[in-house]
């Protein structure tokens, strides 16, 4: 294992944001970068994304443990795929830079009939920096969020928002839960690697 306990990004949920986040941080942090499990989208998989955005010369990308053919949750993707997701086989890549791990949706998404993400990040033995969305409902996601961690004893280094702002939201979430936050990153019209090492400023790590 690397000297430098490793950041796992998760979200609320699918969609809110984590392959941006996880770019940023990335690039904020000149970390390599891996995801384990990438369910469907092989010819544009978050890894290629994340390699796409990133300018610094000193990431390194690790390849997936599993690709899986198919865009739904990793258990159902496995199925399809005539395969069984051991997560005893997924092995972080040695480095002795920080590494950023991205996760695949949620936390309770099922990665086989037992496990779910967040065993994963208790196996790989994490910090977690955890992307919240504003929508409605996201109150709920967030704290649900927080409190399987807490569950867990994972620890987390703080929460960053992303897209839209909503002050009613964002109070209470980090007033109720006490975690700090790391940052609000805006909606962009136009992703590029400039705009990520640029939006590096609106995150605190």
């Amino acid at each position: 294992m690397p000297d430098k306990q490793p950041i796992f990004i998760t979200g609320i949920g699918t969609g809110v944001g984590k392959t941006i986040i996880s770019a940023i941080v990335t690039e904020k942090l000149k970390a390599d970068y891996w995801k384990p499990i990438q369910s469907g989208d092989l010819d544009s998989s978050d890894t290629l994304k994340v390699r796409g955005l990133v300018s610094n010369k000193t990431t390194r990308f690790y390849p997936e443990a599993y690709q899986l053919t198919q865009p739904f949750s990793p258990h159902k993707s496995a199925a399809i795929d005539k395969i069984v997701i051991d997560i005893q086989a997924i092995i972080p890549p040695q480095t002795n830079n920080q590494l950023v791990i991205e996760g695949a949706g949620g936390l309770m998404v099922p990665l086989n009939d037992d496990e779910l993400i967040i065993d994963l990040i208790k196996q790989l033995n994490a910090k977690v920096i955890l992307v919240s969305q504003n929508y409605l409902g996201s109150i709920n996601h967030t704290l649900l969020s927080l409190s399987m961690l807490k569950q867990y004893d994972i620890p987390v280094m703080g929460i960053i928002f992303n897209g839209d702002k909503d002050i009613y939201s964002k109070t209470f979430i980090l007033n109720y839960s006490g975690i700090t936050e790391l940052g609000h990153v805006p909606s962009f019209d136009n992703i590029t690697a400039k705009t990520i090492l640029e939006a590096g400023s609106y995150i605190t790590l």
